[in-house]
């Protein structure tokens, strides 16, 4: 008996080794930097008490450099799953009081059994990373667990959601990781992703940049478009990845979240009537239209600082979450640019992964003209969302709220690209291009344009011709668009479509 209490003890020791990581001295350094632990950060991101640990025992196996003799515990990663809302998720969460983080051979283990378990059950995966990179001493096994690591989160792409959310450091080729996953998450100040560190950038070309010039939440949200978002700090990030969770369903065959709500289906709001200008120069914020809509007036935007001219997020309708995508005619009047094309069709080819509705709403004047943006390849940007949509096959309920010149009429979710349900709204404008610059090709050789663009207007600039084609199926009262777009979820659910065996298409990437 006195064995098994004293194997029980060291069992516990073990354990108590386990929960402290690199220990007290370094703990308190990291909450010095405003920053939380790996443990800390599981608890308030799960439910409490549902948190149940792998491998907690687990110390890496190099002898090279003296490693032999510094060995923490758990290698310095958490790893488990819980519930967020009762929900479950794989978690793993990088402890950078142990090795800096670094990721090991054993490290990376645990992450991979973490990966192939959500794959196995279906159930979505949260990487919480704070890590300094490879682990030097061990070479190329460290290397070798990178990349381990990166065909778990290729082959679970479009099996079940992945989300990151960068704490700390994250560089080399750790940032790989993340931008294999579907949703990448920052927190400002404290948490940086680049490939090559400042040091190694001066050394190469002179350029003398910070770590938050350089990889930090600003750059990566507003200009590099690799993260989806930036929050204040750890406490808040966390929060908000939870209230985020609660629109994914587990994995591509467990169905879409229903949350009951106290908003009335059949809520009709006269501002909407109203709040779209009928002169086609004039802006407005497509963000009102969807808050009226949607139930309680709540969206959760995705990448809201990158590509601002168009709009990505999910809201509910009926309790159902939806993906929403909006030109925005606050911001270059909701043109498609390159950016903007890639920001959607990334959303879209999510929300098709996991029978997650697809809402779109349009208002734009065409594709963005000019020398920088045929250069940098807006032919092939901008197919990479026609192909999107095309491939689609979830339901596709679209509403043309004004403008829907050109090709980017095709693009956006147009009944030609299998579109399901298909309005407009009394405002809605449906033609090759506006209604000047049709008339100084028409009637170039006319002095007086004026009657010629009166005429032109009458005809085209409305969503009669389109409708009378069969292109759109009704033409619908704005303050009724909740109503009709719930009733069209309804009927939809039972939507079976697929698209043709192969491999895989080949995307324009």
């Amino acid at each position: 008996m006195d064995l098994i209490q004293a194997l029980i003890q060291r069992i516990e020791d073990k354990r108590a080794q386990a929960l402290v990581g690199g220990g007290q001295k370094r703990i308190d350094a990291q909450h010095a930097k405003g920053k939380l632990t790996a443990r800390e950060r599981v608890s308030l991101l799960l439910d409490e008490g549902s948190f149940r640990e792998f491998d907690a025992f687990v110390e890496h196996q190099c002898v090279d450099f003296g490693m032999d003799k510094q060995k923490i515990t758990g290698d310095g990663v958490v790893t488990g799953h819980g519930t967020i809302n009762g929900r479950l998720v794989y978690i793993f969460s990088q402890d950078f009081t142990a090795f800096g983080g670094s990721l090991s051979k054993t490290h990376a283990q645990k992450i991979c059994k973490i990966l192939d378990q959500a794959m196995l059950v279906g159930a979505p995966v949260i990487g919480l990373n704070d890590s300094g990179g490879a682990r030097i001493q061990e070479g190329v096994d460290s290397l070798g667990g990178y990349a381990d690591i990166f065909q778990r989160n290729v082959l679970a792409s479009g099996v079940v959601p992945q989300i990151s959310l960068i704490m700390g450091p994250c560089a080399g080729g750790a940032v790989y990781s993340p931008a294999l996953t579907d949703f990448t998450f920052m927190v400002r100040d404290t948490s940086y992703l680049f490939v090559t560190g400042p040091e190694v950038v001066k050394a190469v070309t002179n350029e003398t940049v910070t770590q938050e010039e350089l990889g930090g939440a600003k750059a990566h949200t507003t200009q590099s478009g690799v993260a989806h978002n930036a929050f204040d700090n750890d406490i808040q990030a966390l929060a908000q990845v939870r209230e985020f969770f609660d629109y994914l369903p587990l994995s591509n065959r467990a169905p879409v979240p229903v949350r009951p709500t106290q908003d009335p289906v059949t809520r009709a709001d006269a501002a909407l009537n109203t709040l779209v200008p009928t002169d086609s120069t004039k802006a407005y914020d497509i963000k009102n239209v969807i808050s009226r809509i949607v139930d309680d007036a709540s969206f959760f935007e995705i990448q809201p600082d990158f590509a601002k001219n168009i709009v990505t997020g999910f809201a509910r309708l009926g309790g159902q979450t939806v993906a929403i995508i909006a030109n925005q005619p606050l911001v270059s009047s909701g043109v498609l640019d390159i950016n903007a094309s890639v920001k959607a069709a990334r959303f879209v080819r999510f929300a098709d992964c996991f029978n997650i509705p697809i809402l779109t709403f349009v208002d734009v004047p065409g594709f963005l003209p000019g020398t920088a943006q045929e250069h940098n390849g807006i032919i092939r940007h901008g197919a990479k969302l026609l192909y999107a949509y095309a491939e689609a096959t979830v339901p596709k309920i679209t509403v043309i709220t004004r403008k829907a010149y050109g090709g980017a009429y095709d693009v956006m979710a147009s009944k030609h690209l299998r579109g399901d349900v298909n309005y407009a709204w009394p405002t809605g404008e449906i033609a090759v291009m506006g209604a000047k610059g049709a008339v100084e090709i028409i009637f170039r050789n006319v002095a007086d344009k004026t009657q010629a663009e009166a005429e032109y207007v009458a005809k085209f600039a409305n969503p009669l011709p389109a409708a009378q084609r069969g292109f759109l199926d009704d033409i619908i009262e704005p303050s009724q668009t909740r109503k009709r777009v719930i009733e069209d979820l309804a009927v939809l659910k039972s939507k079976q479509l697929k698209n043709p065996w192969k491999k895989h298409g080949n995307v324009p990437l």
